[in-house]
């Protein structure tokens, strides 16, 4: 199994909080944020994991080189010499990909998703991408996602807004590479306007219910959580 993480956020929310690295090299229990994600994805088949790069990538790749033995998989790198936003992003690491069927990640996210169970769901659909939805309550930093209740495809992405209940998208996906999906975009796009909510409209985006841990660090009210719950969940 490949995994590409997004890695190239430059984390403007959180200056407050975390100063001079990636957003995913923030510091949780003295360990940086991507440590947690790598040590998810060995209880997985992945024997290949390519970081998606950018905003201060030496400081990402100097400690995979120091830690790189911890790890079961391969690493590879995918540079953006300058932003591409998250489409142009993706697009350029599905070329390092070398399987039909990639698993993608946000870098400043974690959800504990079976990705085993993910990957034969999308196999079994006509799926371009598959997503990971997580059950949410009481919430209105995200989006809300609405799945048909017979074969699981997604029909619409709603605004950000205050909802009682209801799915989000979690940031975890499969990508088919040999889709046409990214073909005709250019090298800076929005993944989730140029692909998502177009592929929606063709009914080929599908959504797998996975309601394992979740969390963004994206703000800093979530990064001091972080701090406080996510050597649990992982150790």
């Amino acid at each position: 199994m490949e995994v590409i993480i997004l890695a190239g956020g430059l984390g403007t929310r959180l200056r407050s909080v975390v100063k001079e690295v990636p957003k995913c090299m923030a510091p949780i229990a003295g360990k940086p944020f991507l440590w947690y994600l790598l040590k998810y994805l060995t209880k997985y088949d992945v024997n290949r994991v390519i970081l998606s790069v950018g905003y201060l990538r030496q400081i990402i790749e100097e400690w995979i080189d120091k830690v790189r033995d911890e790890f079961p998989f391969e690493f590879d790198y995918a540079v953006e010499e300058h932003p591409l936003g998250t489409g142009g992003g993706i697009k350029l690491a599905l070329k390092k990909a070398t399987t039909c069927d990639v698993v993608v990640l946000n870098g400043d996210t974690f959800f504990d998703v079976n990705l085993n169970e993910l990957m034969d769901c999308h196999r079994l659909y006509p799926s371009t991408i598959t997503l990971a939805l997580k059950p949410m309550y009481k919430f209105e930093r995200y989006g809300r996602v609405i799945i048909d209740q017979v074969d699981n495809h997604i029909v619409e992405f709603k605004e950000k807004e205050f909802c009682q209940e209801g799915l989000i998208n979690g940031g975890v996906y499969i990508i088919n590479k040999l889709d046409s999906v990214f073909d005709e975009l250019p090298e800076k796009f929005s993944f989730e306007k140029e692909v998502l909510e177009t592929q929606c409209e063709l009914s080929k985006l599908f959504g797998v219910i996975q309601n394992g841990y979740f969390i963004d660090i994206g703000i800093p009210e979530d990064y001091r959580r972080a701090n406080e719950e996510l050597t649990d969940k992982i150790i």
